[in-house]
């Protein structure tokens, strides 16, 4: 199996899919923790979910939902709709109520210093998934739940300079940004300065940098892409996003130009809609940067219940995995997930005998 955060794991992220075997994978073993505080159970819990337009934020949410259940949790969620506006109320919504610990899911705590202050004086926990530009803890939250954004660009980055070599194909990309993010930009100027750096081939160029918010991608990706042929023409071969949304959008658009020639790539965060869209292997989107995202859900609830016990956070990075067709097709399922063990690893923890 494929376990994030083994040493295993790391080898895939810098290599390409037809490197791994399921023979291969099915030789891991779950680094991850292995001791914390039993169940703390009875608390209640609110996720607050940046935009349920991204299916990432939702997969995270449906593994913590399912480890509250077995901890004994009462969760809820609700959509920040990707309107700062949204989250504050939502945010306030969660302090008036009987909420013990908040989970920010996918949007950064900066810009909330009224919530904050109100959410200090009540001593209510905060844990992040992609709510700040590194995991671990950070000055607002226990901990911040994610891979290293930097391995998840360069992995992309380099695996398009590794496609273009082996295809013999002109290196020109556009990168899909949002800026109002600190891990977006983070991402962002890994990419650029991976592809720049162009190490082992020639000829490499960042066309351009376009800024789309993800919450406006489905709407703005069909009339920005005909402007980017017509400015970048031939040139344009590649594209790098910071998200697997933007690709959602582009493929109509790119046929309707006639530029089936132009091939996607993701740094993050693998939603089912990226998955799928891989495995079945006729999209232009070849791979997607995944993080184990049920397994993130789990970690934000085993990281709540360390909170909750008056212990430290567990410390655990889990690793990204480059995802395409060829591993897909080797798993045998594009459920990359399927057969982690997390569930049983962090089930030995919370009830230990």
């Amino acid at each position: 199996m494929l376990y994030p955060g083994s040493v295993r794991t790391a080898s895939l992220v810098v290599a390409t899919a037809s490197l791994v075997s399921a023979a291969a994978l099915a030789q891991e073993k779950w680094l991850g923790p292995g001791t914390g505080p039993p169940a703390q159970t009875g608390k209640t819990v609110v996720y607050i979910a940046s935009d349920f337009r991204n299916g990432s934020v939702v997969t995270v949410y449906r593994g913590l939902q399912e480890a509250s259940q077995k901890l004994g949790w009462r969760t809820t969620v609700v959509d920040g709709g990707g309107l700062k506006d949204k989250q504050a109320d939502a945010l306030n919504a969660a302090i008036a109520g009987d909420a013990q610990a908040i989970v920010f899911g996918g949007f950064e705590p900066g810009g909330f210093s009224a919530q904050l202050a109100a959410i200090e004086h009540k001593k209510i926990i905060l844990v992040g998934w992609h709510a700040a530009k590194n995991p671990g803890p950070t000055k607002e939250l226990f901990t911040n739940v994610a891979t290293d954004p930097l391995d998840v660009a360069k992995t992309a980055a380099t695996f398009v300079i590794q496609d273009a070599m082996e295809k013999k194909r002109p290196l020109g990309v556009i990168i899909f940004n949002d800026d109002q993010f600190a891990v977006a930009n983070a991402k962002t100027d890994a990419m650029k300065k991976t592809i720049e750096a162009c190490h082992g081939y020639t000829g490499c160029r960042v066309l351009a940098v376009e800024n789309v918010l993800i919450s406006h991608a489905a709407t703005e990706i069909p009339a920005v892409v005909p402007k980017l042929v017509a400015t970048h023409g031939a040139a344009w071969t590649y594209s790098l996003a910071i998200n697997d949304v933007y690709f959602d959008a582009m493929n109509f658009p790119l046929r309707e130009a006639r530029r089936s020639d132009i091939l996607n790539v993701s740094a993050g965060d693998g939603s089912s809609k990226a998955l799928s869209r891989i495995g079945w292997g006729m999209s232009q989107q070849l791979a997607t940067v995944a993080e184990p995202l049920k397994m993130q859900g789990y970690q934000l609830a085993d990281e709540l219940n360390r909170a909750f016990a008056g212990e430290a956070p567990s410390g655990f990075l889990s690793k990204p995995i480059l995802v395409t067709t060829r591993l897909i097709k080797s798993l045998g399922t594009p459920n990359i997930e399927a057969d982690l063990g997390f569930e049983a690893a962090y089930g030995s923890i919370w009830f230990r005998k």
